[in-house]
């Protein structure tokens, strides 16, 4: 069977990092290699890359379409790209998978789509094909939101947890044609990698445990070597939570110290209280490349913000991670939540821990309440007729406490306190020497886009329209 999987082009990325991470589509790569196993003939397209999802149909032929959904700013997206392949192709079957639409489908289940996958789909998209061949009762087919003549119906969910080594190592040959258009911050190309999936913790604003039912899975110590020992030199792990298992993170360390495997630059992502006693395991793997970043969720300058965010740690943890992680000459960035119904104070709080401990390399993004959590189910009465592209954590989703002008005014001083404001300590030219004379149209690109978080009248435009198309009658 031909099979086309689709990365979708997330739609407006004006506001935030986006211009700074472009990954490759490694669960798309996973379901190849599974697929591959079987026989299948696999396309992978990643439309955030030309060209657009007709084409790729022309070419590939497909009898079966996966597209992939991550976000749940994706949504609409997702539906006018169905409406595209339909057209294009009126027989394929139409499936969409990923993080957000399993953690929340109902936006999904439109005409436009045959089914949805509620779970991971290396063991659930080869059943769906093997069904689509033989001409089987689709129903037999676990985990999957169906469309039906007599609606939706959920099928039967997966025996158990698919076990992570049941799938051969992605099949990253599918996008070699898009490799030199991946990156992440200064490095390119970048490599992702797995090497565990989920997180036993409870964060309100997080759908990862809950989809998970706060497990963790590991690949097995050889196959994450091998895939370290396969791919190139600018490495972004992708675990919801590094160096979660100590037993292992120090086998693994020391077995890729064994094989020889030495990277330009890692970066992965962790917890500060995970930090806070693991200096043995940070020592461990601080030699296995030359710049060693690690990516925090800080969220908040307080213990009072993190309690309201059921963080479980607090804010010493906060500060004594950054100072073990510096120690070991890590490099730190992290996020911080802004709460629409901050007060003037609460920014001020925020402005001075920054400078206080030195993390000006964080970034700063609106709380948002994505589908699935339990901070959406708690104030989705508030969010009236918003785009789904507005959940981006940079748009706000009801009116502030401060009012909408002078809070963009308060989130783009924030901004401008950061890195990231060429204006500011690290100019654009400071940017411009870190990298090879080859990306320094990439660097000034990015930058010149970021540099719109700055302005608050950018947001305050944007907020506007969506009120006022929001205030239509039948809206």
């Amino acid at each position: 069977m031909n099979i086309l999987l689709l990365r979708p082009h997330p739609g407006d990325d004006r506001f935030g990092l986006g211009p700074f991470f472009r990954v490759e589509p490694l669960g798309l790569e996973y379901l190849g290699a599974a697929l591959l196993g079987q026989g299948h003939t696999v396309t992978i397209a990643d439309l955030r890359f030309r060209p657009g999802p007709a084409t790729w149909v022309r070419r590939s032929r497909p009898r079966l379409v996966g597209i992939s959904c991550l976000h749940a700013l994706e949504y609409d997206r997702i539906l006018e790209t169905a409406r595209e392949i339909r057209r294009a192709c009126p027989e394929a079957f139409i499936v969409v998978g990923g993080h957000a639409a399993a953690a929340f489908s109902g936006p999904l289940e439109r005409d436009e789509i045959d089914a949805i996958c509620l779970d991971d789909g290396e063991e659930v998209m080869p059943a769906l094909a093997e069904a689509l061949a033989t001409g089987s009762d689709l129903e037999t087919v676990p985990a999957l939101r169906l469309r039906t003549r007599d609606g939706w119906l959920s099928t039967p969910p997966l025996f158990e947890r698919t076990c992570l080594d049941l799938v051969p190592l992605p099949a990253r040959h599918l996008v070699d044609r898009h490799r030199s258009g991946y990156h992440c911050l200064l490095f390119k190309p970048v490599w992702l990698i797995e090497t565990a999936r989920g997180c036993p913790h409870r964060c309100s604003f997080c759908s990862v445990w809950q989809l998970y039912g706060r497990s963790c899975r590991e690949r097995s110590l050889d196959a994450v070597v091998e895939d370290f020992a396969t791919t190139g030199d600018s490495i972004f792990v992708a675990d919801d939570l590094f160096w979660y298992n100590p037993e292992r993170s120090l086998e693994l360390a020391a077995a890729l110290k064994k094989r020889g495997i030495y990277k330009r630059w890692i970066l992965v992502q962790t917890r500060t209280d995970l930090i806070c006693r693991s200096s043995e395991i940070m020592a461990a793997w601080r030699p296995l490349a030359r710049d060693f970043d690690i990516f925090l969720g800080l969220e908040a300058a307080s213990d009072r913000g993190l309690t309201g965010l059921t963080k479980d740690s607090g804010v010493a943890e906060s500060i004594e991670a950054v100072r073990v992680a510096r120690s070991l000459r890590y490099g730190i960035n992290g996020n911080f939540l802004i709460d629409p119904d901050w007060s003037e104070d609460d920014f001020l709080e925020l402005w001075e821990f920054v400078a206080r401990y030195g993390l000006q390399r964080a970034g700063f993004t609106i709380l948002t309440p994505l589908p699935g959590t339990e901070f959406y189910e708690s104030v989705k009465g508030r969010i009236v007729n918003q785009p789904w592209a507005n959940f981006d954590m940079h748009h706000l989703l009801w009116e502030p406490r401060l009012g909408a002008r002078r809070f963009f005014e308060l989130y783009a001083e924030t901004w401008r306190r950061s890195i990231l404001n060429t204006s500011g300590e690290k100019s654009l030219l400071d940017w411009v020497r870190q990298v090879r004379p080859t990306q320094i149209p990439y660097i000034i690109r990015v930058l010149w886009r970021t540099q719109q978080m700055m302005k608050p009248e950018a947001y305050l435009r944007e907020h506007l329209e969506t009120a006022a198309s929001a205030a239509q009658p039948g809206r």
